[in-house]
């Protein structure tokens, strides 16, 4: 495939791999994806054979993507089993409404009156222009995964432990039209007993709504199980009696926000054996 010099194909990734216990743990990251296609003679229908700009267009079918998206950045877990867990942005963004599904978004009139006002007169785009996504991560693998009313112990990992490992991988980003910002970015933190992942999608239209979607995954070297932990919450802008400037941080925000739904569920991996393989991949 001929492309411009400028290629992302062609850019400098950065990674790492270590070894913890049972689990290598690995991390890619890169520069943002094209804002066009970057084959001069165009790219085929063989997917195999496209650019990632195109790759991505046609895999998600979604109008435009958010302004900034990471293609190479991926973070990925794999025990020994054969069982891996991936994020991932591209799976994140299959996770966006894209028009097939009858989704009302939450303020979207109030959104657009904002829009107006500001001399924006187009239409809202007919998906989720907000990119909100309930990704929880990549599975690959045998895993068996049940609910549970098991929690996270936070108080344990507020316990000063050694850091092993810590990365922070941006996915996507959206400025929303200079009206918010739309992110999803993920984190691992390892320490010598557990590992710790926080995937975070949060969403911030100005004078309008908060909301964040997080999904925490938490396990302990010496268990045969992963907690997974989701959960969704928004509110209007007005019904948040607090200044603007504490709707800045999400991690601030997530305090106060109000829970919409929930998910607690238990990864549980399989019995290591010799010749163990791999599963296919399913993002959920």
């Amino acid at each position: 495939m001929e492309s411009h010099e400028g290629d992302i194909m062609r850019l400098p990734i950065n990674s790492e791999e270590h070894t913890f216990n049972n689990w290598e743990v690995k991390y890619k990251r890169s520069h943002i994806l094209h804002s066009k296609c970057s084959n001069e003679k165009g790219c085929g229908d063989d997917l195999s054979e496209t650019c990632l700009f195109c790759l991505y267009t046609r895999m998600l079918e979604l109008p435009h993507m958010p302004d900034m998206v990471f293609p190479n950045n991926q973070l990925i877990l794999k025990h020994v089993s054969g069982c891996s867990i991936e994020f991932n942005a591209l799976d994140a963004l299959k996770r966006v409404s894209n028009g097939r599904l009858a989704i009302k978004i939450a303020c979207a009139d109030a959104w657009k009156e904002s829009r107006m006002e500001s001399g924006h007169l187009d239409e809202v785009k007919p998906f989720d222009w907000t990119f909100t996504t309930d990704y929880t991560g990549t599975l690959t693998g045998d895993f068996s995964v049940t609910t549970t009313e098991t929690r996270i112990d936070l108080d344990k990992l507020r316990r000063r432990e050694r850091i092993l490992f810590y990365h922070d991988l941006l996915l996507f980003e959206d400025e929303l039209h200079d009206n918010g910002t739309a992110v999803c970015s993920v984190k691992i933190r390892v320490m010598p007993s557990s590992f710790f992942i926080l995937l975070r999608y949060f969403l911030r239209i100005d004078n309008v709504m908060l909301r964040i979607n997080d999904t925490r995954y938490y396990h302990e070297f010496e268990t045969n199980f992963i907690l997974r932990e989701y959960t969704s919450r928004e509110a209007k802008a007005q019904d948040l009696n607090v200044p603007p400037s504490r709707l800045i941080d999400p991690s601030e925000v997530a305090q106060i926000l109000p829970l919409v739904s929930s998910c607690y569920e238990k990864l549980s991996l399989p019995t290591v054996k010799q010749g163990t393989g791999e599963g296919a991949a399913v993002a959920v």
